[in-house]
Order: structure tokens, then sequence, then C-alpha cells
């Protein structure tokens, strides 16, 4: 076994922290600093204070005077003593860094450094403002949408009080933009934002924000790279600005996905250090029309009709989607309809697995690999062979639920989501049938997103890890056969539309709505494809508990 070869140090010095001496050293990687035991008499129970951090974790570094000030009031007496003492007045800098808390959150923490003469002192911070300039994936200019009016009202409030100061520390500029009215981001983004200028652009606000802004972005790759939007068959153009999100609406499942957690100060950590994650993207088409562009959650039945109550209940608040949950619980629709999916073939990874995506994930980078390689085989007939119509699967039947998870859709109400081994950035999306069943049953799949109990290990449910796919409601398959049904059946179909208006009736409607991210698709009949690494995000990911779950750090405390 090769031994690992020692990091070569850039600067090795002895300096003062809080009165104590420590050896610092800075390499190309890690700043390190470790208390000097003084006495020779060796304690087992003593602590080793000893600290690493990663100098892509380095926030800032600042330079500035130890301030004796603090304890002489006076300052003709602070002149005094620093004339008298000039030849060897201390200098002092403070290294701003970052540290891990509990539940994946990260805190901006300082340590400052004391050194024995100016010279040292200006060493040290030229040689770690060298080490961060070097960093080429930090943005220093990011364009910043806020949406004044998602969730309490308060991304305006979070973002000026929470994430301004630690962009300003760590040297970024900003133009602000504070969205007037439904769509300002997405517009702006995909006419009139000078894009070049900008290393990333940053929502403040939910999942209905971050929506704006990624089809804003990708609708305007498209346009600039001479693609059409409307053709489901047509591969898209990977966005090149990475998005922030800082959380800040009634819905925060992507930011908690991607990172851990629904904290502002956490993800603006994520953006400073210039986090890089892969996103898949489905887009979704009607007859050649294109629809939206889904990251998270395309739901039929179930969550599509919470979707549609709650809609008449927004003065309720983020309240209105436990109330039209338990209505449309009760209420038990089903819907008929078909289901056509391309599996996905020769891939890492099933629905089942134990293995969440987390930071670095395996399965993404091979699968993405994989897919990129397909691709340049097939430049010129890109569905020549993964999307030949002898591969697609059917599926007739009476659905409870129709679920799309591109991600395990993760929030803390449902820590694992609905599909906990849904990766982020395979190409692929999870594709769960709950078919028609008792409420006792369905009651059954539902609790399971709040447990540890394997999601798919039911009857009535499965699941498949597809590329692509088509539903068609039994009845909406085209114009002609709803127009057919309507003559043959025109007694039934509007008895049917006096149910649909009074929910009392135990008569079920005969379709449903597409929930696709919280917005409310116009079709129902629908082309699903997913597209592979689309967008990045400022973040990396969900890490693994260990890295950061440290009892002895206060901040976890």
């Amino acid at each position: 076994m090769q031994m690992e070869r020692p990091r070569r140090l850039l600067l090795l010095s002895e300096l003062r922290v809080r009165n104590a001496a420590y050896d610092v050293s800075l390499s190309r990687s890690l700043l390190t600093w470790k208390r000097r035991i003084s006495s020779p008499v060796y304690h087992p129970f003593r602590p080793s204070v000893h600290h690493s951090v990663s100098v892509s974790e380095i926030i800032s570094v600042r330079e500035e005077e130890e301030e004796y000030s603090s304890r002489q009031r006076d300052d003709g007496s602070w002149r005094k003593i620093k004339e008298r003492d000039g030849k060897d007045c201390r200098q002092t800098f403070t290294v701003l860094y970052v540290e891990r808390c509990q539940q994946h959150r990260w805190r901006c923490a300082e340590v400052t450094f004391t050194c024995s003469d100016e010279a040292l002192c200006q060493l040290w911070v030229s040689s770690i403002r060298e080490q961060l300039a070097s960093i080429i994936t930090r943005p220093k200019h990011l364009l910043v949408y806020i949406n004044p009016y998602g969730g309490k009202r308060q991304g305006k409030r979070i973002y000026e009080q929470k994430v301004v100061p630690l962009f300003a520390e760590a040297g970024i500029s900003t133009d602000v933009i504070v969205t007037e009215y439904a769509n300002h981001a997405r517009d702006h983004l995909r006419t009139e934002a000078e894009l070049k200028k900008y290393d990333g652009v940053v929502c403040v606000g939910g999942d209905g924000m971050f929506s704006e802004i990624i089809h804003g972005l990708i609708l305007r790759a498209q346009i600039d790279g001479g693609v059409d939007p409307n053709c489901a068959d047509e591969a898209l153009l990977p966005c090149t600005l990475r998005i922030g999100i800082i959380p800040a609406g009634s819905t925060d499942c992507i930011c908690f996905a991607t990172v851990g957690t629904n904290d502002p100060v956490t993800s603006a950590l994520h953006i400073i250090v210039g986090d890089s994650q892969p996103m898949d993207v489905c887009s979704v088409h009607h007859n050649n029309t294109f629809l939206r562009y889904s990251v998270s959650l395309l739901g039929y039945g179930f969550y599509g009709d919470v979707l549609t109550d709650s809609e008449r209940k927004r003065w309720m608040g983020p309240a209105r989607y436990d109330l039209s949950g338990l209505k449309m619980f009760l209420t038990h629709h089903y819907y008929e309809g078909t289901v056509s999916y391309l599996p996905a073939r020769g891939i890492m990874g099933t629905p089942r697995d134990a293995a969440r995506c987390l930071s670095g994930c395996e399965v993404c980078q091979h699968n993405g690999q994989q897919l990129a390689e397909t691709s340049e085989r097939h430049e010129m007939d890109e569905a020549s062979d993964s999307e030949s119509d002898g591969e697609w699967k059917m599926i007739r039947g009476k659905f409870l639920a129709i679920n799309a998870a591109s991600m395990s859709c993760a929030c803390p109400r449902s820590p694992k989501g609905l599909s906990p081994a849904a990766h982020l950035a395979d190409g692929t999306t999870d594709l769960i049938l709950v078919r028609k069943c008792s409420r006792f049953n369905f009651l059954r799949h539902l609790l399971r997103h709040t447990s540890k109990d394997d999601q798919f290990d039911l009857t009535f449910v499965e699941v498949h890890r597809v590329r692509r796919f088509r539903f068609t409601p039994r009845h909406c398959q085209s114009d002609s056969d709803l127009e057919l049904d309507l003559q043959e059946h025109g007694k039934r179909q509007i008895f049917s539309q006096i149910c649909r208006d009074h929910p009392a009736c135990s008569c079920a409607p005969a379709y449903s709505s597409w929930n696709c991210d919280g917005e409310i698709l116009t079709h129902t009949a629908i082309d699903v494809r997913v597209h592979c690494q689309l967008i990045k995000l400022f973040a990396r990911g969900i890490e693994e508990q260990a890295v950061f779950e440290d009892l002895t750090n206060p901040c976890a405390i």
C-alpha cells in the first residue's frame, strides 16, 4: 500500500489564538492550527486542541490591528502606548470559515490569529487571499431575484439581514431585482437580462420562485442555441449559469433536497464557496406543445387534486394543504388511464435501493457519464435505439395517484420523501403508480412517507425508473374520442359534472389535474422526458451525517 504524500506547506508559523501559542500551517488545501503544549509532562486526559479548515471553505480573511483600545478607553493613552511600542506592535488577522452544525446546517465561524510582527501578518493575509483567488469556481458577481410576496412575505428581510453581510465579507457584488408580478423573473431572464455579466443567478423565495428562474434560464439557453422548446424529441441545451436558492417560501423542497436543510445562512455559504450540484430537468409536452419544466414532482390524482383544491383556499396560507389533503383523502377519487414508459436500461441503482443520493453520488456520476457517451454515439439520431417503439411498456388501469419523482422530494414533514432512492442527476425519474385500493390501504401508503418502511412494499403500488413516460386519461384520449363519449354518454357526463361541483356525491370525476412542481397543468394528456444534468445549483448534495455531526462542536449544541 502506497503511503499518502504529505501536503506541501506554503506557510508554517507560531501564532497566538486568545493568548495561547499555536502552530499554524497553510497548504493549498488546508489551514491548520494546533495548540502547543508547553508542559513536558504527559496529560492523558487533556484534550488536544487541533483544528483544520479546507481552504475551499474559507470565506474570507481580513487584516486588523489588535484592539488594545478596548482596554484603554482614553484615545491619548492608546496613542502613547502605540508610539512607545511601535517597533514590535503585534498584528492580527481574522479568518472567516464554514463550520458545520447539526441537521446539515452551516454557520460562519471565525478565528483570530496574532502575529509577532506586521510583515508576518501581511504574509499570512496575502497567502490566504492568493489561495482563495485561485478557486475559479467561486462567484464574484450575481444576479439576485427576490420574491417579496412568497411564504410569510419575509424574503426581502431574510436577504438583507442574513445574506447581504455574508456576500459583503466574501467580496461578492450583486444586482438585485425585487419581483413585482408573477413570472417577472422568468420573463426578465428569458429576454432582457445580460447573463454574460454574471457568475450565477440567486432566487430568494420558495419552489415557485425557483421554477420561474429555471424556466427563464432554460428557455433563454434554447433561444440562444436555436432549439425549439416545443419539440418533445429534441435534446435541450444545458444552462451555463449556476442557480442559488435562499429559502424564503411556503415550500422549499428543492433547497431541502439539495442541501439538507431550509436555512438561508447555509444556502448563502454554499453559494459563496462556489459549490456545484447538477440536476435533471423534465420537459412536459402536450401534442408537441411545451407546457412546463419540472425538477421535483409531477403528480396526477391525489396530489393533483390536493393542489387544485388548495388553490381555492390560498387565504389560509400553508395550512390549506393539510385541509385539502384530508378532504381529497376522504373523497378517495380514482382515475382511469394509460401510462406508457421507457425503462432506464443499463444503469446503476433501482428505486428500491437503501442508499440515498448524497454529496458526490456515484450513481449520478456513472449514469450521467454513460448518458453523455450514448448521446455522442447517436449524435445524428438521438432516439435511434434508446427510444424505439419496441422498448416502451404500457399499463392501463384505475389509479389513485400517478407520481413522477425526479428527486426524493424529501421535506421536513417527510424526511425520506416520496421516493427515497431517487437521484438528482442520473437522467431518470421514478414513476410511482398507486392503483385503486381501499382508504385504509391508501392511508398505509401515505404513512410510509413519514416512516422508515419500504415505500413500495405494497401490492397496489409499483415503481419504475424511467427516462420518459406518457399518460393519456381514459376520457380524454383525443378530441374525437371526447366528442364520441359526449354523444354516447351525454347524460352520464352531465351528471358527472354536477358531481364534480358537489364532492359530497360519491360519483368519481373522469379526470384529475397534473401537479407540476406546485403548478397546475392545463392538460391531462402529457409526454414527459428527462434531460440529464440540464441545470446546476450552488449546492453539493446532502452530506453524510458523520461528516458534520460533532457533539463537541458548540454550534451543534
